[in-house]
């Protein structure tokens, strides 16, 4: 069904959309540079994307959050903080980067990314270890941001922002 709608100018504007399908954000058009759009949020490093017409579980890589939904494990220090922003920074529908590095998948079978929100370029990783929710994870062969992740991670630490300055010191 198409629905025409004018603008203030008088132009028309003809939107399509099927309505008795509930049309929604996630069946529309990604923008320029971005190849999937977010599902769900799983907890602080783990992200459900819709990406080329499924669903794929993707694995934020450089980076580990405090666990808060691992089987067997009790909930960690700022887990859920991270969790919470997380989900701020991505609310369902919006549209990401994900961009690999070597290796595609984890032993679980999720997609390895590091993902940026296309709207403001920000990188998500980075900004999860920078502003203290994540510590850096590096396992070879996915080490592109290795060193810089270290370094935003000792300068949080130091500052003792986030997880550095709430949770108690690792051994």
């Amino acid at each position: 069904m198409k629905m025409k709608f004018i603008n203030s100018s008088g132009l028309g504007v003809v939107l399509t959309c099927l309505i008795l399908s509930n049309c929604s954000p996630s069946e529309s058009p990604l923008p320029e540079g971005a190849n999937g759009r977010i599902v769900k949020v799983i907890d602080g490093d783990t992200i459900d994307v819709s990406m080329n017409g499924h669903t794929e579980r993707v694995r934020l890589i450089g980076i580990d959050t405090p666990e808060t939904k691992k089987p067997d494990s009790p909930l960690e220090c700022f887990g859920p903080e991270a969790t919470d922003r997380i989900k701020e920074l991505l609310p369902v529908g919006t549209p990401v980067l994900v961009q690999r590095d070597i290796e595609a998948r984890d032993p679980y079978g999720r997609l390895l990314g590091y993902v940026y929100r296309t709207s403001d370029r920000l990188f998500v990783n980075e900004y999860l270890i920078v502003n203290g929710y994540a510590r850096p994870l590096s396992i070879a062969p996915n080490t592109a941001f290795t060193a810089q992740f270290a370094g935003q991670s000792q300068l949080a630490r130091s500052t003792r922002t986030g997880l550095w300055g709430e949770c108690p010191p690792e051994p």
